[in-house]
């Protein structure tokens, strides 16, 4: 039994394809494919079954994956702790992001990271909560940036800054003279959301005290912010926008922006890992370098309030 062969039965578990799972790991089908044979002949058992389509593991194939997940975790510390004896920053750091977040914190998270740690190869995947967290479990990343708190014992999370929530209303709408808007005076059947999946659309959900689904009028799915933005300036609708989402506003937009009664409600944004994470001092330096960029006001609760999430 080798790493090599481990991490073959861990990529064809991934993609479910030996084609694809060949081409991610830099190799051929056929040297792959006997790989996982070989292996399979050395346990005495089957792991995967090639039968169906797309391959699937077998009962016990599965549990040989989940080991074989952190036997490679546990193998890759090795060179971790020689990395983070250097001076310079170096390897590959695998980042999940929300939708929510990715436009607005990724292109001067990106900028920086680039210029001050030229050596650091950024891997980002952008993903709904859910399936962050999923990855993180599995080794697919090593990190994620997402809305806080999980209430998940095996994930880690380190708050990086907390976003409030605004109103933003067409010009068309009665609200858009007002200066403060109370969460009681939105109209449901005016209301654009995000779809279902995303945690941002439950936040608003809870915060507007929304428990029928028949409240809305006209159902439309995205998982855009920006496309929220624009219905709302081609109708006479409300929509609820975070903090970053709001700041590269023109003036005439932010008039349209209205305020919640204090405490304002927020979300908690957080840097989430696994448990046995092994990247330490590039996750550290990330962390780092999110809050550094966020404005002075997002890195403190003052006058907010975390709104729940129904995860």
């Amino acid at each position: 039994m080798t790493l090599t062969q481990l991490e073959y039965i861990v990529a064809l578990d991934t993609y479910r394809h030996f084609a694809i799972a060949a081409e991610k790991s830099f190799v051929t089908q056929p040297t792959l494919s006997m790989q996982i044979q070989k292996l399979e002949e050395e346990l005495g058992i089957k792991i995967f079954d090639r039968t169906k389509q797309p391959v699937i593991p077998t009962e016990i194939g599965a549990g040989i994956i989940a080991q074989a997940r952190i036997t490679l975790r546990e193998a890759s510390m090795i060179k971790q702790i020689i990395s983070d004896q250097k001076d310079t920053l170096t390897g590959e750091l695998r980042i999940g992001i929300i939708p929510t977040l990715a436009p607005y914190l990724l292109p001067p998270l990106f900028k920086l990271m680039q210029e001050k740690y030229p050596l650091l190869h950024l891997v980002i995947k952008e993903s709904i909560t859910e399936d962050v967290i999923h990855e993180l479990k599995n080794n697919r990343l090593d990190c994620g940036i997402v809305v806080t708190p999980l209430n998940d014992a095996s994930i880690k999370e380190d708050v990086l800054f907390y976003e409030e929530l605004f109103v933003y209303v067409s010009a068309k709408n009665a609200l858009s003279s007002k200066k403060y808007v109370l969460a009681s005076e939105i109209d449901p059947s005016q209301l654009w959301l995000l779809e279902e999946g995303h945690c941002f659309r439950s936040q608003i959900l809870n915060l507007c005290e929304i428990r029928r689904v028949s409240d809305f009028h006209f159902k439309y799915q995205t998982g855009n912010i920006e496309t929220l933005k624009r219905m709302v300036d081609k109708s006479d609708g409300i929509t609820i926008l975070p903090e970053l989402a709001v700041m590269e506003f023109s003036e005439e937009q932010l008039k349209l922006v209205k305020r919640l009664k204090q405490p304002s409600p927020a979300r908690e944004v957080s840097l989430v890992t696994h448990r046995d994470h092994i990247k330490t001092k590039l996750i550290k330096t990330l962390k780092e370098e999110i809050i550094n960029i966020v404005p002075a006001q997002m890195r403190k609760l003052n006058n907010k309030k975390v709104v729940e999430i129904n995860y």
